[in-house]
């Protein structure tokens, strides 16, 4: 079937593929080996397998990229400016901005250093032939057309081809299928798959840079800049602040300083205080520190945040991709039956105990159903070991007895037929693994096995499903997340198990993605859950294919097979048990490589996002009044009514202190809405409030002196933000409840008792009366709008349109 590119712009990036046939200019290495010279020469070429390391940013790049920001800049010029006039105490401000630094410093160290540990080879050593002699180095330092000897259990070091032996090779990791491939002399090895029977003499060909598993290494290293809308926003705001900013604030300057002569000691002080007073530089410390406990929650949840934006993002997800072993399943098998068919049960048992004695039982299958039935102890006279072109494995007794176990299409042959095989086949189709096991009268002759004599029966093996999968299946369905199992394996079998596992439909929206194009694949993104027979480069076309439909896209997995799917995800999640490489690459790891661990994780990302999206609205307010209010001076006979110690003050009690405390609150609702719009229209009826009040009391500097003026203003909006703050925290809790009145009587007791450190006087009769009108005409203002937000969201939500949530 010809395939057309559907991804025309991931067309470099996407395509991965294992080597395959014989390679231009292969010359075969003798089989006494490269000799030291002709070793020593191609490592000078180049041509080791070492892998060459790109060290990425330095440390001193990534401090200096965190603290030489357009956001630090602007507030040390502003801290400088007030030098020059000697305003200290208005530069507390600029505690915010060293947390916010040392806070992204360390997140970018801490990946960095994750990047720099991954690495997909052991570190075992390699042995080779060279001059006939057999040698132990270090993986890098073979080179290409060395002779390579592997026995069961040793991992490819590079790409090679077979030279002599034959072998199974497992590349699970490489191409998610479980089982075990069948090698002959002139077929591929992979780097990164091990021997799973056997034993071979390989030639390396791909070394180095060039072997599949390092090329697959260098798209995993790629640090991908995280898919944070949050962020996104939140520097969104910074940058049109930013832009607005600087104009602004020199405009007011002139204005004050030149036109209305004031003192430069009051200018300054003041022109600063509208400027710091719109950056929400608290804002991102804010989101920053509600992630950071989020990580540390998690951890104790027994999962690992490797990049802090996972947390969002996940929370986030509508589509959530699962591979079915390690995930749905625990990647051991469980023996579930036995059928027997010419013997009874007591016989049958007796007959697989004693096959599994002699027998290697690390298999999956094997080791499952050693498990349930004791191992005998009877040694045997000949073994036949387990091989994937046989499937099957035998073993004859003293008696002269032979026992056959394996796939029943192997073990009978020709008699695999009639009612045995519609069985099989019945169970097969339920997802089941069917092994059988037979007698045969004679013994073992090299490779081949006597004649079946008696059918003892069938042994049913099953996929051992995670404990309480169910309910994270269910979870995920409540909360309106689609699912989809993405597995190397057959989808058949895959779809059984999800339906065991709980997830509806399963067999009839299967699809074996091999047969499919690219453009076939489009569409089964969207309507099918099952897809089998995926290779790493269709997981990979198929998380685009559902992030080209609009969804937010994780993906769980375990294996290297799964990294460049993992990495084109919104959120990768990795089983700790699975790969190293996978776990470096994944966003989240499991520690207990526990699929059932999610739901919790999704409601920890959902507390923090929904407390930061409710309470970013209280740094907001500042900056829209901020900004606002120096528009209105900047045409009105008085000046900028604050200084910047005031508004410390005010966003300290009003904003920053209550923000952290309610940003650790419970919140596990669905994430709805479009958080730019949600914290606008949640900070506007505040902000008007607040331009009002400021307004007046610094029109009233002509009636009395400035310091009354800035203390009428300052003491008004911090009412203002404690009203703000009230329609936040309400419905009350025990912990909204104690922050509200607990700023209340910190705010009440700081005015009264260190008004002097805020540059506050003492008020007069008459002060307290404009200063009761201020407030209450402030909260008019207040509730009036935010009723008339309500109104307006309700409107655009009956049109059909999600807008804002109030």
């Amino acid at each position: 079937m010809k395939k057309t590119n559907a991804f025309p712009q991931q067309e470099a990036e996407a395509t991965l593929s294992l080597p395959s046939g014989t390679p231009d200019g292969f010359q075969p290495t003798a089989l006494c080996g490269l000799s030291a010279e002709e070793a020593e020469t191609l490592q000078r070429q180049g041509l080791g397998n070492g892998v060459s390391e790109n060290p990425g940013r330095t440390v001193l790049r990534i401090i200096t990229d965190n603290l030489f920001t357009l956001f630090n800049l602007l507030n040390i010029l502003l801290a400088c400016a007030l030098l020059t006039v000697h305003a200290y105490r208005n530069m507390l401000f600029l505690g915010v901005v060293v947390s916010n630094t040392l806070i992204g410093t360390v997140q970018e160290l801490r990946a960095r250093k994750t990047v720099n540990r991954l690495k997909l080879l052991s570190e075992a050593p390699v042995r080779v032939r060279r001059n006939g002699a057999v040698l132990e180095l270090r993986a890098e330092e073979a080179v290409k057309g060395d002779l390579v000897l592997l026995r069961t259990g040793d991992q490819v070091p590079a790409d090679a081809i077979l030279r002599e032996g034959t072998c199974d090779a497992g590349e699970a990791l490489l191409t998610g299928e479980q089982d075990s491939v069948p090698k002959e002399p002139g077929d591929w090895l992979y780097s990164g798959s091990y021997l799973t029977a056997g034993e071979a003499v390989c030639q390396l060909v791909c070394v180095g840079d060039e072997s599949y598993i390092n090329r697959l290494t260098r798209k995993a290293k790629k640090i991908v800049p995280p898919h944070s809308a949050l962020m996104t926003d939140l520097k969104r705001i910074v940058r049109f602040v930013s832009i607005l900013l600087v104009p602004i604030g020199i405009l007011l300057f002139c204005k004050q300083y030149f036109l209305q002569h004031t003192e430069l000691e009051r200018a300054i002080p003041s022109t600063v205080a509208a400027m710091v007073g719109m950056i929400p530089e608290g804002l991102m410390l804010l989101a920053s520190v509600a992630l950071a406990v989020g990580v540390v929650r998690l951890g104790r949840k027994r999962t690992l945040v490797q990049e802090l934006f996972g947390i969002e993002t996940l929370a986030r997800v509508d589509t959530l991709c699962l591979d079915k072993t390690g995930t749905l399943t625990t990647g051991s098998m469980k023996l579930t039956k036995l059928s027997p068919a010419e013997s009874n049960e007591e016989e049958f048992r007796k007959a697989i105990s004693r096959v599994l004695g002699p027998m290697d039982r690390s298999s999956a299958t094997l080791s499952a159903i050693a498990r349930e039935i004791e191992p005998g102890h009877e040694p045997a006279v000949t073994v036949l070991p387990f091989s994937s072109t046989r499937k099957l494995s035998a073993a004859t007794f003293v008696d002269g007895k032979t026992l056959v176990i394996g796939a029943p299409s192997f073990v009978l042959g020709q008699r695999f037929c009639g009612k045995l095989k519609q069985e099989a086949d019945g169970y097969a189709n339920q997802g089941l693994r069917v092994l059988c096991l037979a007698e045969c009268d004679g013994t073992i002759e090299g490779q081949s096995l006597p004649p079946v004599g008696r059918i003892l029966g069938l042994i049913l093996l099953t996929d051992e499903l995670r404990p309480n999968v169910r309910q994270a299946l269910s979870f995920f369905k409540e909360q309106g997340v689609d699912l989809r199992v993405i597995s190397g394996d057959d989808p058949i079998t895959v779809s059984r198990i999800a339906e065991t596992a709980g997830l509806e439909h399963a067999s009839e929206h299967a699809v074996d993605v091999s047969l499919l194009s690219e453009d076939e694949l489009l569409l089964s993104a969207r309507d099918s859950v099952v897809f089998g027979r995926v290779t790493p480069e269709r997981k990979h076309d198929l998380i685009l294919a559902l992030k080209a439909q609009g969804h937010t896209v994780a993906m769980t997995g375990d294996g290297v097979n799964d990294i460049p799917a993992m990495k084109c995800a919104d959120c990768s999640i990795a089983m700790a048990g699975g790969s190293d490489a996978a776990r470096h690459a994944a966003q989240l790891i499991l520690l207990d490589s526990d699929f059932c661990a999610l739901p919790e994780i999704v409601s920890e990302g959902r507390r923090v996002i929904n407390n930061i999206s409710r309470t970013a609205s209280l740094f907001l307010v500042k900056t829209l009044y901020s900004f606002v209010l120096s528009l209105l001076i900047l045409f009105l006979p008085s000046g900028y009514p604050f200084q910047p110690i005031q508004l410390t003050l005010v966003s300290a009690l009003t904003v920053g202190l209550p923000s952290f405390f309610l940003a650790l609150e419970p919140n596990a609702e669905r994430i709805r809405g479009k958080f730019l719009l949600t914290v606008f229209s949640r900070a506007l009826p505040g902000a008007l409030a607040v331009t009002l009040c400021a307004t007046v009391a610094s029109l009233l500097e002509g009636v009395w002196t400035a310091e009354e003026c800035s203390t009428l203003a300052t003491l008004a909006t911090g009412a203002i933000g404690l009203l703000m703050l009230l329609t936040v925290s309400l419905p009350f809790s025990r912990i909204r409840a104690a922050v509200f009145f607990g700023m209340c009587v910190l705010y009440t007791s700081a005015s009264l008792l260190f008004g002097s450190v805020f540059l506050l006087v003492p008020l007069r009769g008459e002060h307290l009366l404009i200063l009761l009108g201020l407030i209450a005409a402030g909260a008019a203002v207040l509730f009036a709008v935010r009723a008339l937000v309500r109104r307006l969201i309700r409107s655009v939500q009956k049109a059909g349109s999600p807008g804002p949530v109030f």
